[in-house]
């Protein structure tokens, strides 16, 4: 690959999670400050990533695989978005905008970003020869765009500052979003042409579209076991993104975005670790070291606080990357593995559906009602409970995994060479 188009793939995938970055960690708390939405309008407004994630195919698969090259879409889809984020921090400032206005405001934005996510991993991979070994050096640099996005709201522009929220500042998130996808939307016509995959007039096949197609894979029931925990675990994850960000805000830590930026940087750590523990320890041991983080980590937002056991929530905060890296890519490692040639894209969409789309939509909903149950008032929260909920589901996701999961079968997923 060209040293210059190398360039332009990593300034693509900062752009890209640069805008994600945003505006995505910081929602909660506007909601919650600014709109001031309960939890169930908390979780609906959340839940447009997911309907996102189902929406996002049919785009895909109906538009930018057949018309139009995928840079062009890219573009198109960016420099609207960045009209409709416009909107939203314009409305933002407006105290008669309630969250479930707000919902179909977002709604219509994730509609057009989630499929970006795809498009410009198509993008990628389309200029590489060798993409297992390319690719994770270009989307590293995703990884570092949310982390300056996080940073630059809390150490320099100091939005997330309690006061900073209270005055409604909070809402310029949407401005750097919007200002960051016009750029990325004029930026992605100067990208490397990458035509449509597939010829105009060939029939559609919904069922391939969505990944269904890999529902016979469901057969084998190592592979069905892990399917339903991937969708039973993202309940858990919900909690995660829908109420870190008010959480450590509402109980007084300083630079609250800024410092969630430690988990996308251990992301990139324990993805470097991730090889080695895969074939020293296999499928299964991996997954559930994922899994049960995902446990320890609530317990430890659940018993830590702003001032001496503030430590407790940095290292919850840090084991986002075994939370992540450990179950899902792994999980993608496997289900590569499983599905073979014919049902490898079919099977990555399925998963993406029943995790990205069903089980965070479900989760999303769950974490809604259990933080409104726990709430006193239109600051007090009872976080201990909030974060012990999620954590008893990880651990019992953890404990049917553990059980019901068939590693002798696996032996040869478990010599991969990755």
């Amino acid at each position: 690959m060209k040293s210059t188009t190398r360039l332009q793939l990593s300034v693509m995938m900062f752009i890209e999670f640069f805008i994600w970055g945003a505006w995505y960690v910081t929602l909660g708390t506007f909601l919650v400050n600014n709109l001031h939405a309960n939890g169930a309008q908390t979780g609906s407004v959340f839940s447009t990533q997911s309907w996102g994630a189902i929406i996002a195919p049919f785009i895909i698969g109906l538009i930018a695989d057949r018309y139009f090259n995928a840079e062009k879409i890219l573009g198109v889809l960016h420099l609207v978005g960045a009209a409709l984020m416009f909107y939203i921090y314009r409305s933002g400032g407006i105290t008669s905008v309630y969250p479930e206005i707000f919902f179909y405001y977002l709604l219509a934005y994730m509609i057009l970003y989630m499929p970006t996510l795809a498009l410009v991993n198509s993008i990628s991979f389309n200029q590489m020869k060798d993409p297992e070994k390319e690719f994770s050096s270009i989307r590293v640099w995703g990884t570092i765009g949310w982390i300056v996005a996080g940073l630059l709201i809390s150490f320099v522009f100091l939005w997330d500052a309690e006061a900073n929220v209270k005055a409604g500042l909070m809402k310029n998130t949407f401005l750097l979003a919007s200002v960051a996808s016009l750029v990325m939307g004029l930026f992605s016509f100067t990208l490397p042409k990458t035509p449509p995959k597939v010829a105009p007039g060939t029939k559609v096949k919904i069922s391939e579209i969505l990944g269904l197609d890999a529902l016979k894979l469901l057969k084998n029931t190592n592979f069905l076991i892990f399917f339903i925990a991937s969708i039973l675990i993202c309940i858990p994850l919900a909690f995660y993104y829908q109420n870190a960000n008010p959480f450590l805000s509402n109980i007084g830590v300083t630079n609250p975005t800024g410092k969630m930026t430690i988990g996308q940087a251990s992301e990139v750590f324990f993805l470097l670790l991730l090889p080695v523990f895969f074939k020293k320890f296999g499928i299964k041991k991996t997954i559930l070291v994922g899994m049960l983080a995902w446990a320890l980590r609530y317990a430890l937002f659940a018993y830590g606080n702003a001032g001496e056991l503030s430590f407790m929530l940095i290292t919850g905060i840090a084991l986002h990357g075994v939370c992540y890296d450990f179950f899902f890519v792994t999980g993608q490692i496997y289900t590569n593995s499983k599905a073979g040639v014919k049902y490898k894209s079919a099977a990555q969409g399925l998963i993406t559906l029943a995790t990205y789309g069903v089980g965070m939509l479900i989760g999303f909903k769950i974490a809604g009602l259990i933080t409104d149950m726990y709430t006193t008032s239109d600051t007090l929260f009872n976080w201990k409970m909030i974060w012990i909920i999620p954590s008893a589901i990880s651990l019992v996701v953890f404990l049917l995994f553990a059980i019901s999961f068939n590693e002798k079968k696996e032996k040869s997923i478990n010599n991969l060479n990755i």
